[in-house]
This record gives structure tokens, C-alpha cells and sequence, in this order.
């Protein structure tokens, strides 16, 4: 049996995967099982930040495999340590709850909204999410999901949800006027949602309603962070500071984590026993983080800011293309041609990208380097030519 085979035959049927094998890359470049190079637009969803065998990142998380793999949450570990520290110096916010992945990070956030409401007398609080939003695969992770596509065959959904319209406050207001709310979840870039950034004067409407209301705020960073938008986290490109930031992906380089960016608000709303995960802050995974977060710097932003304006001049008016939305290298290219004949047109042609419900999603490592973007995008152009 080859790995195809294998992999249908034991493995969920949870994803429709390309025929393509991939073993082995360094930096952007990535290659398949018979030996055919690929520019890596995608890596792995926004998650390999420094691309592939990044060496920095790779001895930092060999250095601490030679010491300690795992340890429990009963104990103290450095890098679980150090690296709360190291977000929390960055952003101003006051506690770090860690887990394995962006639902998780979600799940920590939701249940921080609810128990601030309780800590404040209030019962069966709810949660404002955006329709057309995305925030993870679990039962309640999905029900915040603004989008009934996903809850099918999932019924009932987990209750205490509801959604407002993107871009309408007054669709917010009302939520607001009518129910008693703990909190509004939103990303600032709605990326499964076809990769669409937010109206600046939106968010911060949203924002002093919440301080008016004394709601939380919740930002879900878990595909948009990092360095991912052209800045540390999305948020910091609407002159806002959210009470709740959740982010994953990208955090710790290829390895499992996510995290919840808790504010001074409710710095002391999760006490002992009120939340846990077993994985949560690994050792290993903390080291791979503090491996990217202490290398997304100023300089580093600016590449990103710069290598995304190169996409925009090139893709935007260009034949076969209708738009070009995102922000950093989180971007979405509306083409005429159906995606999938673009994706898969880029594929052969040795380019792997994303697609975001009709768009092409384009997710580059942070630091790809500018000839191998410049030959994907060129890839890219004869791709979407009718």
C-alpha cells in the first residue's frame, strides 16, 4: 500500500486532501515524495511563521527536548514562564492561559466572558459574535461560528450565541439593547470567512461600547497574529486594547499551541481549578514560541507590510483578478476563473496557496524571501488569465 492508500484506509475521513505528499523543505520550499519543489503560499495554514526547519526555531526546541519534554501543570516549567512573560511585555496584557490550538484558546475565552458576567451576579449571560465568523471545530467553538454551514449535522448547537451583522453597528446595538451580554467575539480579519478586514470605524464603535457597557471584548487572533497582519496582532491596527485576545497558528512555529491574552478587566476571573489543559503550555512548544515571538520585531513588521503592498501592486487591476482583500500576508484574491482551477493550475506549476470560500488565500511564511514570493506570484498571474 503506498501513504495515499494508507491514509484512506486509517485514518477520519475528516479532510479532502491533495494528492500530494510532502517530506521534506527548508525555509519556502518545500518538497513532495517524488522530489518536486514547491513555494510554500500557505504554510500550513499561517502556522510554520519562519517557514520550514527554521534553524533558530529547530535549536531552540532540540535544546529543550534535552531537557524536559513535559511536565505537568502541578509544576513550574521556564519556557511556559518566560513565555507568558515575553506576550505579556509585548502587549500590555496581564495573564497568559495556555492550551493546544485556536478552538481551544476560543473555549478559554468563552469561558472567561462567562464567568466574569456570573463573578458580576449576572445569569445566563450572551455572547455576540459576527455572522460570516469563524472561531474553531469544537461544540461551543462552533456555535460562536457565525455561519450555519458548519453547524449542520451538529444540532442543537451549544446555546448563549448570538450574531451580529459585520460592519452594522446597530446591528450590534440592538443585541446589545435586547439581551444581557458578556462579551462581543470578533476577528479583525474574518479569515474562513473569505479573508475580509473589518471597517476601522466598526471595530472601534464595538470597542466603546463594550468599555460603555462594561462588556468584554474578545479578539480572535488565532489566524491573524503573530506578525501575520503587519503587526504583532490585528488588533494594534485599530488603535484598540481588547480585554480578551486568543491566538494560535503561527505561535509556536509548527508545534501545537494556542493561547488566551487575558487583560487587567478579568486578569482574576479563571482562578485554581476553574479551567486546565494537560498539554497546555508544553515545555517544548513554550521554547518553540519564545523562538518566533522574540523575532517579530519592528523590522521584521515592516518586511511584512512591504512583501504585502509587492502582492497588492502585482495581483490588483491584473488580468483574471476582480479584488485583492486582507491585510500583512493574510490575503484574499477574488479571481473569474473558479478557484479550484487556479489552485490547482498553481499546484502543478510548483506553488501551493489556500482558498477561502471562492478566494485564492495566500498565507506566505513571514519571511519568505523575495525571489521565491516574486516567482509564486508570477505563478499566480498566468494562473488566473482567462
Amino acid at each position: 500500500m503506498n501513504i495515499f492508500e494508507i491514509d484512506n484506509e486509517f485514518v477520519a475521513n475528516t479532510y479532502n486532501r491533495f494528492p500530494l505528499n510532502l517530506v521534506e523543505g527548508k525555509g519556502s520550499i518545500i518538497k513532495d515524495n517524488n522530489g518536486k519543489e514547491y513555494i510554500d503560499l500557505g504554510s500550513g495554514i499561517g502556522v510554520t511563521a519562519f517557514g520550514i526547519q527554521d534553524d533558530e526555531w529547530k535549536n531552540a526546541v532540540i535544546a529543550q527536548l534535552n531537557k524536559i519534554q513535559h511536565a505537568s501543570n502541578l509544576y513550574y516549567t521556564t519556557p511556559c514562564a518566560e513565555l507568558a512573560k515575553l506576550l505579556c511585555e509585548k502587549t500590555g496584557f496581564k495573564k497568559v492561559f495556555f492550551g493546544n490550538s485556536g478552538a481551544e484558546a476560543n473555549e478559554c475565552a468563552i469561558k472567561v466572558a462567562r464567568k466574569y458576567a456570573e463573578d458580576k451576579g449576572i445569569k445566563d449571560s450572551k455572547i455576540i459574535t459576527l455572522k460570516n465568523s469563524f472561531h474553531g471545530r469544537t461544540l461551543a467553538t462552533l456555535a460562536a461560528t457565525g455561519q450555519d454551514v458548519f453547524h449542520q449535522d451538529f444540532l442543537p448547537v451549544v446555546e448563549g450565541f448570538l450574531y451580529g451583522e459585520a460592519n452594522n453597528i446597530q446591528s450590534i446595538y440592538d443585541l446589545v439593547e435586547n439581551n444581557t451580554v458578556s462579551a462581543i467575539m470578533m476577528e479583525c480579519i474574518q479569515g474562513e470567512g473569505g479573508v475580509i478586514a473589518l471597517n476601522k470605524d466598526f471595530v472601534q464603535q464595538v470597542y466603546n461600547l463594550c468599555q460603555e457597557k462594561d462588556i468584554l471584548m474578545i479578539i480572535d487572533e488565532v489566524q491573524t497574529g503573530n506578525g501575520r497582519s503587519g503587526k504583532l496582532y490585528a488588533y494594534m491596527n485599530y488603535d484598540i486594547m481588547p480585554d480578551v485576545v486568543t491566538t494560535a497558528k503561527g505561535l509556536a512555529g509548527g508545534l501545537p499551541m494556542g493561547a488566551c491574552l487575558i487583560g487587567q478587566k478579568a486578569q482574576s476571573t479563571l482562578g485554581a481549578g476553574k479551567h486546565g489543559s494537560t498539554f497546555g503550555g508544553n515545555p517544548i512548544a513554550a521554547a518553540g514560541a519564545i523562538s518566533i515571538i522574540s523575532r517579530i520585531d519592528d523590522k521584521l513588521l515592516k518586511e511584512v507590510q512591504e512583501k504585502s503592498k509587492f502582492i497588492k501592486e502585482k495581483l490588483e487591476g491584473a488580468e483574471g483578478v476582480i479584488s485583492v482583500s486582507g491585510m500583512g500576508l493574510m490575503l484574499g484574491v477574488e479571481t473569474k476563473k473558479p478557484v479550484k482551477e487556479v489552485l490547482a493550475y498553481c499546484m502543478d506549476h510548483g506553488v501551493l496557496a489556500l482558498t477561502a470560500k471562492t478566494k485564492l488565500r495566500l498565507l506566505p511564511a513571514l519571511n519568505i524571501k523575495m525571489d521565491d514570493l516574486a516567482k509564486a506570484i508570477d505563478v499566480i498571474l498566468d494562473a488566473v488569465k482567462e
